[in-house]
């Protein structure tokens, strides 16, 4: 058991037979009352985000999750596929998992996955990825004196709002967390 205090951003719990991640963490202390802890969860079996709030003191239980790294290689209308580079074994994903994760995904990368047991759960994006821009607008100069965004289409289908001297075929920052740009590569 662990104390619902001890939860953190990435922290895995199991509650009524359900496993969630955590992704965000507020403890709340209001007036005489006891201090209330909300947390933002991600069901990883479904890959639904909901909210939970517990008292303080109160108990989930622990999950021992082990972490690999994995080549990603394709994938199909169900599935995304990795190859452990060791052993050569393919793992295939549900997408529904993987959520909106799976843009981020490029073919011959190295992912870490957490696993429980041998059933995988999630990725493990890192916090910036480099991306192609594909499609913008032509930057016109003399809008300068403020952060001026346009929109971009980059090579893994997002579109994102970078600065107006961003061309066709630059290479683009872009943090994983948010979707946003971050800055030239």
């Amino acid at each position: 058991m662990i104390s619902v205090t001890d939860l953190r951003s990435g922290v895995v719990f199991q509650e009524q037979g359900q496993l969630f991640q955590v992704l965000s963490y507020e403890h709340i202390k209001m007036g005489r009352g006891s201090a209330n802890i909300k947390v933002k969860v991600k069901n990883l079996r479904s890959g639904t985000t909901v909210e939970k709030s517990f008292i303080n003191g109160a108990k989930v239980d622990n999950v021992s999750v082990s972490k690999r790294d994995l080549q990603y290689l394709y994938r199909d209308l169900n599935s995304a596929y990795f190859m452990n580079p060791t052993t050569f074994e393919q793992i295939g994903i549900p997408l529904k998992i993987l959520g909106s994760d799976t843009y981020y995904l490029k073919e011959g990368e190295t992912f870490n996955v957490s696993f429980l047991g041998d059933e995988a759960l999630s990725i493990n994006l890192p916090p910036k990825m480099e991306f192609k821009v594909e499609d913008t607008a032509v930057g016109v100069r003399g809008n300068s004196a403020t952060n001026v965004f346009k929109d971009a289409i980059l090579e893994n289908g997002l579109k994102a709002k970078v600065p107006l001297f961003i061309n066709v075929g630059d290479i683009v920052r872009v943090d994983t967390r948010t979707g946003e740009y971050s800055e030239r590569a």
